[in-house]
C-alpha cells in the first residue's frame, strides 16, 4: 500500500488540516492509499528537542528528522503545507503557551549564561528561522501555476491598484559594503575541511567554526556587511522618506536568513530610534530587550525597567516616532508598525503586496501612501524597483492577458542558505576573517570591524547539476525560454555561471532558447515577456527562487498560494509543497474572533493531485491516478463555480471549499469509466453530498460570526479545533462511512 505522509504544520495550514485531512483520509483509503500526519508545526519541533524534560505522554516524535531520512528514500511521498519560519518573539511566544499547557520547557534565553542554559539556546536554535525547507528540500523546485489555475484568473482577474507616473515609491539599496559587493567565493578543487577563523588585530585568533567538510566542486563563498556603513544609508533613507512625505518600511527575510536579518533589523530601530539608543541600550540589554527583536519585544518588556526608566523610555520612543517619518503600518488599527516584530514584514511577501496595491502602503491612520521600501543588501534590490519602474511607466499588469514566470530553482542540500545557519556571525572585535583549508591556505579573507555581520555558504556540486536537467527539462516541456537569473558581477553567481556552461554542455538543448542574465535584465525582460501574454521560465537560486515564486504570482493570480510547487527528490521521491503563501497568521485571528477560516486550500488540491499521481506509478496501481484526475476536475469545477473561500464572514470560508470539493470530486469519480470499483463506490456518496448540500453549507455559514475555542494558537486542542473546523454531523457522517 502506498503511503503519502502529510505534515502537520502551523497557523491557518494547520486548521484547514482539520478539514480537509479527513476528506483526503477517506477518498484516498479506496483507492489503496495509506495518508499519515508527521508532525513538523513549531510546537511539535520545540517539545521534540526537550523529550528529557516531558512525560512519556507529552513526548513526541522528532517528525522533521524522520522526514529528513525519508526523504533521501526512493520512494518518499511527501505533502509539505507551509509551517513558521519562527522568530525569536515567535518561539518565545510558543514555549509560553506550552508552559501554560504543562510542558517543562525552558525559557528562550538571548543571552544565555551556563552550560545548561547554552544548551538549551542551541536546541531552540534548531527550530529557529528556516529550520523545516533544508531538511526536507533534498531536490530542486518546479514552481509553476497549473493551467487550470491560470485559465481560472484569466477569467476572473483580481483587483490590482492603479499606478500613477508620478508615484514616489521606490526601492533603497547600499550602494557599497554590503554582502553583493564584498562577496568572494572558490570552487573546491578535491574534497577537504575549512576553518573559518577571525584573527583579531591584537594578534589572537577566535575559531568561529573548525574542519568543515566540503566536496570536491563545491562553490564556498564569504561575504560581510559594515554596520557602521549600514547605519550610515539607513539614517540616510529616514530623512529622505520624511523629505518626499512618504511612508518608511524596511523588507527583510527575518524568518529564513533567522541570523543575519534580525541583526540588521535591529540596526534599523536603532536608527529609527535615536532618542532612544545608544542613551538606554545598556539598561535595555540588561533587561535583555534587544532592537533585534523589535520594537514591539520593547516596548512589551518596558516592565523589566525600574519605573523611572521605562517612563523614559516610553517617552523617548514616542517622540521618536512623532518626529520621524511616518511608518509603513503591519495594522494601523492596533497601532503595529514595520518595527514591532522582524519576522511580520518579509520581503518575498511584502514586496509583492505593495506592488499589486499600486506602490501604496498603509499609514499610521490607515491611509494610503507612496512608500520607501528599503532592501539594504543590493543583491536582489534591483529585480522590486524594475518592476516598480515598469509599473510607473506603463501601469499595472493585466491578470487577465499577462503571462506567467514559473520557477526552477536551486535548492537541493542547502543550496544557498545565506545567512540562516551556523556559518553566519557578528564579528565580535575588529580583525581579519579567514577561510582557511586543511593545508592552511586562506581561501577567502575580508577585515571586518565589530558588529560587522559576515556570512558563507555551501552549494554542493550535484545539485547544481541537477538544476540545470530540471531547467532543461522544463524548457524542452514548455518551448518556452528558460533565463538563468546569474549577475556576472557577483563572485558566486560568477562561479555558477561557470558549471551552468559546463552542465549544459551534458544536455540537448538545440532548438530551445536558454539565456543567462543578470537578475535586473532577466526581470525587464520577463516583464516585457508578460505583459504581452508570453511566459518565461526564470531559473533562479535559493533566494530568488523564494522572491519570484512569490512576486509573479501574487501579480499574476492574486496570491502564491496557488502555485503547483513538486520538488523531485534526487533519491528518486517527490515532494509536494502546497504553495508559497506562509501560514497566514490574520486568518487565524479572523477564526478566534469570527469563526472563520479564510485560508485558500487550493494549494494543497493542486498537490495532492501530484502526490496521487506519484503514488500511482511508483506503487503501480492506476487507481491513484483516477483519483487524482477526478480532482483536478473538481479543482477546476470548484474555481468555476465561485467555491473558493471569501474573506468575509457569513459567506463561504475554507470548510465550504472542502465540501463543495468532496461533493464534486465525488461526482467526477462516479461520472468517470476508467476503474469499475472508484465509480461504485462513490456513487452513493455523491448522491448523499449532492442530496444534503443545500443542509450541510447552510450548517457551515450558521456557524460563523462568534468567537471559536481553538484551545491553544502553536499547540491547539485537536478536540476542539475539530468541533470548530468539522461543524457538520450529516458532512462527517459521509465521509467518516467511507473510511470504515
Amino acid at each position: 500500500m502506498a503511503t503519502i505522509y502529510w505534515t502537520r504544520t502551523d497557523e491557518a495550514p494547520l486548521l484547514a488540516t482539520y478539514s480537509l485531512k479527513p476528506i483526503v483520509e477517506a477518498f484516498a483509503s479506496q483507492a489503496g492509499v495509506n495518508v499519515e500526519t508527521r508532525d513538523i508545526s513549531l510546537a511539535g519541533r520545540i517539545l521534540a528537542q526537550f523529550p528529557e524534560r516531558l512525560s512519556e505522554d507529552q513526548k513526541v516524535e522528532d517528525a522533521l528528522a524522520a522526514l529528513g531520512d525519508l526523504v533521501k528514500e526512493p520512494h518518499a511521498n511527501i505533502i509539505k503545507l507551509p509551517n513558521i519560519s519562527a522568530s525569536v518573539p515567535q518561539i518565545k511566544r510558543a514555549v509560553a503557551e506550552l508552559q501554560e499547557k504543562g510542558y517543562d520547557i525552558p525559557k528562550y534565553k538571548s543571552q544565555p549564561e551556563g552550560e545548561e542554559e547554552t544548551a538549551d539556546r542551541a536546541k531552540f536554535d534548531k527550530v529557529k528561522g528556516s529550520a523545516v525547507n533544508p531538511v526536507l528540500r533534498e531536490g530542486n523546485s518546479d514552481r509553476r501555476a497549473p493551467e487550470a489555475v491560470k485559465s481560472f484568473a484569466r477569467k476572473h482577474p483580481h483587483r490590482m491598484g492603479a499606478w500613477v507616473s508620478d508615484s514616489k515609491t521606490n526601492v533603497a539599496t547600499m550602494a557599497s559594503n554590503d554582502f553583493r559587493h564584498n562577496e568572494k567565493s572558490v570552487i573546491m578543487p578535491a574534497d577537504d575541511k575549512l576553518t573559518y577563523q577571525l584573527e583579531a588585530n591584537d594578534g589572537h585568533v577566535i575559531t568561529l567554526k573548525k574542519d568543515m567538510p566540503v566536496l570536491k566542486g563545491e562553490i564556498i563563498d564569504g561575504t560581510g556587511m559594515n554596520v557602521h556603513i549600514l547605519a550610515n544609508f539607513l539614517r540616510a533613507q529616514i530623512r529622505r522618506a520624511q523629505r518626499e512625505n512618504i511612508l518608511f518600511s524596511v523588507h527583510l527575510k527575518a524568518t529564513m536568513m533567522k541570523v543575519s536579518d534580525p541583526l540588521i533589523f535591529g540596526e534599523v530601530v536603532k536608527a529609527f530610534l535615536p532618542s532612544v539608543f545608544p542613551k538606554f541600550e545598556s539598561k535595555l540589554a540588561a533587561a535583555n530587550l534587544t532592537p533585534d527583536n523589535g520594537l514591539g519585544a520593547i516596548l512589551d518588556g518596558l516592565h523589566k525597567l525600574d519605573d523611572a526608566t521605562a517612563a523614559a523610555v516610553k517617552k523617548a520612543i514616542e517622540k521618536d516616532l512623532a518626529e520621524g517619518p511616518a511608518l509603513y503600518m503591519v495594522n494601523s488599527d492596533k497601532g503595529i508598525t514595520n518595527l514591532h516584530v522582524p519576522s511580520d514584514v518579509i520581503v518575498d511577501a511584502s514586496m509583492p503586496a505593495l506592488i499589486r496595491n499600486g506602490g501604496k502602503g498603509w499609514g499610521p491612520k490607515g491611509e494610503e501612501n507612496d512608500t520607501l521600501a528599503v532592501i539594504p543588501d543590493s543583491s536582489y534590490a534591483g529585480v522590486y524597483q524594475a518592476v516598480i519602474d515598469d509599473c510607473r511607466e506603463n501601469g499595472a499588469y493585466d491578470p487577465a492577458t499577462m503571462g506567467t514566470v514559473p520557477n526552477v530553482g536551486l535548492m537541493a542540500q542547502k543550496a544557498e542558505e545565506y545567512g540562516s545557519h551556523d556559518k553566519t556571525f557578528q564579528i565580535p572585535v575588529d580583525g581579519v576573517l579567514q577561510v582557511i583549508n586543511s593545508a592552511g591556505e586562506v581561501l577567502i579573507e575580508h577585515h571586518v570591524a565589530e558588529g560587522d555581520i559576515w556570512r558563507s555558504c555551501q552549494t554542493k556540486d550535484a545539485p547544481v547539476r541537477d538544476w540545470v536537467k530540471l531547467a532543461v527539462t522544463r524548457a524542452r516541456a514548455t518551448g518556452d525560454p528558460a533565463v538563468f537569473w546569474l549577475d556576472p558581477q557577483r563572485a558566486h553567481d560568477a562561479n555558477l555561471i561557470t558549471k551552468v556552461n559546463e552542465y549544459l554542455a551534458d544536455h540537448d538543448t538545440e532548438g530551445l532558447d536558454i539565456r543567462i542574465m543578470d537578475p535586473v535584465a532577466a526581470t525587464k525582460f520577463s516583464i516585457e515577456r508578460i505583459r504581452r501574454g508570453e511566459n518565461t521560465i526564470s531559473v533562479t537560486g535559493n533566494v530568488l527562487r523564494d522572491y519570484l515564486t512569490d512576486l509573479f504570482p501574487i501579480m499574476e493570480l492574486g496570491t502564491s498560494a496557488k502555485m503547483l510547487s513538486v520538488v523531485p527528490l534526487m533519491a528518486g521521491g517527490g515532494l509536494f509543497e502546497t504553495g508559497a503563501g506562509g501560514s497566514a497568521p490574520k486568518h487565524v485571528q479572523q477564526v478566534e474572533e469570527e469563526n472563520h477560516l479564510r485560508w485558500d486550500s487550493l494549494g494543497e488540491f493542486l498537490a495532492l493531485a501530484e502526490s496521487l499521481r506519484y503514488a500511482a506509478s511508483d506503487d503501480n496501481d492506476p487507481r491513484p491516478s483516477v483519483l487524482a484526475d477526478a480532482l483536478d476536475k473538481a479543482t477546476a469545477t470548484l474555481l468555476d463555480e465561485g467555491k473558493s473561500p471569501s474573506r468575509k464572514v457569513g459567506e463561504i470560508d475554507n470548510r465550504g471549499s472542502h465540501f463543495y470539493l468532496a461533493l464534486y470530486w465525488a461526482q467526477e469519480l462516479a461520472a468517470q469509466d476508467e476503474n469499475s470499483e472508484l465509480k461504485e463506490v462513490f456513487a452513493p456518496v455523491a448522491k448523499a453530498l449532492s442530496e444534503k448540500e443545500e443542509s450541510i453549507a447552510k450548517t457551515l455559514l450558521e456557524v460563523q460570526g462568534s468567537p471559536a475555542d481553538l484551545g491553544g494558537y502553536f499547540l491547539p486542542d485537536d478536540e476542539k479545533a475539530f468541533a470548530v473546523m468539522r461543524p457538520s454531523a450529516e458532512f462527517n457522517e459521509i465521509i467518516d462511512g467511507l473510511k470504515k
